[in-house]
């Protein structure tokens, strides 16, 4: 369908699209090359953006009804925003992703119980169905992570993440238990960061890098916010982001470590 083709002739940059319809930089991309399937709404949207003639546009979507391979979580699509439907394509294709969490334990890491209340919590008046399945998709994302060992995940928990109550005592104890069991996994590393460490370069929050196996594939930041979501795809930008990343790795404990402070956790020897 050369869709590169057809943003050049309207006179738009990559990065002028992924503006105007508010996606990311790497989305643009992604669907150009064919590394990623578009869908019939995005493929509209960049048709109609490209004023396309109507007859064509409607040749071009049969032609992607046929060629579409839907990812798992296409299943969700009732209970999970597009931005973040966005975020798990792009996540499914990284080959390393690293992340900091400053406040809890990082979804890809939580029990079905710690994730439950979570979503609750973050959704506050939807109701117990859409839940259910949002907490089902972060469960569906661990284990496809953990079975996948092309990828690694590597994960810095701020000691004030294990702190926080989530559910009660039972609940954290549990996920704890988990944390120890997923940090077995080859491709899983899991760091604390101590409070003791004091200041550090990412005390602005949460921020995840995903890192992908071609070279010709930018790295991507996804910082999530409370009803939206950010990616930063400007080299220098992501570059300080992984600075910051490999300076936290420096000051957290290290893996083995990590696990006996977690474990102490988990027997409720630490406060």
């Amino acid at each position: 369908m050369e869709l590169k083709r057809l943003r050049e002739a309207a006179g738009l940059s990559g990065d002028q699209v992924a503006s105007r319809l508010e996606w990311s930089q790497s989305k643009v991309s992604r669907i150009e090359t064919g590394r990623i399937a578009v869908s019939t709404k995005d493929l509209r949207s960049l048709l109609v953006l490209y004023e396309v003639p109507e007859d064509e546009q409607e040749r071009c979507l049969e032609l992607a009804k046929g060629a579409n391979v839907k990812g798992w979580w296409a299943a969700y699509a009732d209970a999970i925003p597009r931005d973040y439907a966005d975020y798990i394509e792009l996540e499914s294709a990284a080959c390393s992703i690293l992340t900091y969490s400053p406040q809890i334990i990082s979804g890809i890491l939580q029990t079905e119980d710690y994730a439950q209340r979570v979503v609750q919590s973050a959704l506050l008046i939807s109701p117990p169905g859409e839940v259910t399945r949002r907490v089902r998709v972060r469960m569906e994302r661990q284990e496809r992570l953990s079975s996948s060992p092309a990828q690694t995940l590597s994960v810095i928990l701020d000691e004030a993440a294990l702190q926080r109550q989530v559910g009660g005592p039972e609940v954290m104890k549990d996920q704890f238990k988990h944390l120890l069991r997923l940090a077995e996994h080859a491709n899983f590393t899991i760091r604390i960061l101590p409070s003791a460490v004091g200041e550090h370069p990412a005390t602005a929050g949460e921020f995840t890098i995903l890192q992908f196996p071609d070279s010709y594939d930018a790295d991507v930041v996804h910082v999530e916010a409370m009803t939206s979501s950010l990616y930063v795809e400007e080299e220098a930008e992501v570059f300080r982001y992984a600075l910051a990343f490999n300076q936290l790795c420096t000051l957290a404990l290290g893996p083995a470590e990590s696990g006996k402070f977690i474990a102490a956790m988990a027997d409720g020897e630490k406060c």
